[in-house]
């Protein structure tokens, strides 16, 4: 295995969390720079919420970082990574969920004439990420088809990896240890070495305010809220 070009990491698991024995768990063990997202409510999917808890941990990072996500966990890191991309070096998504099955409040899509956004990936279709990196898929994944995989790939600027029949790429399909996402993450981050020097530096050009994805995730979030019954 290659020398890891960048030593800060960022795992942000998905919907329900990453059990100790996920890959994830494991990936953070054989990573001492690394550190895994926290303090979110894994059974809550709320977009902004999960979002902003992953600028936050982008803001302290000393130098722009790799962020490895899975499945509901690349939603939220794809909103967080519009906002801040001089501050992400790449990243892996593993498995994403499909958008189209969540709205801004967790599971399901809503049916109102006055949302503008439905399901995530109203959002979602945004602009590309602005960083490198690489989307793993699977063949026979229940929370993302394949050829959804590709569309979101491209959407984002991220080259596509298909990993084959492996399911959800989780510990029901067999995912604890995970030698191979070491090597994939070390070749990536060899191969796209940042060239930013600090934080600092380039904080300026980081979109920030009303005019961040993240504060437009938050506004249509309201809106939605404001539309469920009260005591539902």
């Amino acid at each position: 295995m290659t020398v890891a070009a960048t030593e800060e990491v960022l795992i942000v698991p998905g919907y329900q969390g990453s059990g100790e024995s996920h890959w994830q768990c494991w990936l953070h063990a054989q990573l001492p720079a690394s550190r895994m997202l926290d303090d979110v409510d894994w059974h809550k999917p709320v977009l902004a919420d999960w979002a902003e808890k992953v600028r936050e941990e982008i803001a302290l990072a000393t130098q722009p970082l790799w962020i490895v996500a899975h499945s509901f966990g690349c939603l939220a890191t794809a909103v967080a990574v519009v906002d801040r991309p001089q501050s992400v070096a790449g990243v892996i998504f593993v498995a994403p969920a499909d958008p189209e099955r969540f709205n801004l409040l967790g599971l399901g899509s809503v049916d109102s004439p006055r949302l503008e956004v439905r399901t995530l990936a109203d959002v979602l279709r945004h602009k590309p990420l602005e960083v490198p990196g690489l989307l793993i898929a699977s063949e026979n994944d229940p929370w993302l088809t394949l050829e959804k995989a590709q569309y979101w790939a491209t959407i984002w600027g991220l080259e596509l990896h298909n990993a084959g029949h492996v399911g959800h790429i989780n510990t029901e399909s067999g995912f604890g240890p995970w030698p191979q996402l070491l090597d994939i993450l070390s070749l990536q981050q060899n191969r796209y070495v940042s060239t930013a020097a600090s934080i600092p530096g380039i904080e300026h050009r980081m979109s920030r305010g009303r005019g961040s994805l993240l504060a437009k995730v938050r506004r249509h979030t309201r809106t939605q809220l404001s539309l469920v019954p009260a005591g539902a």
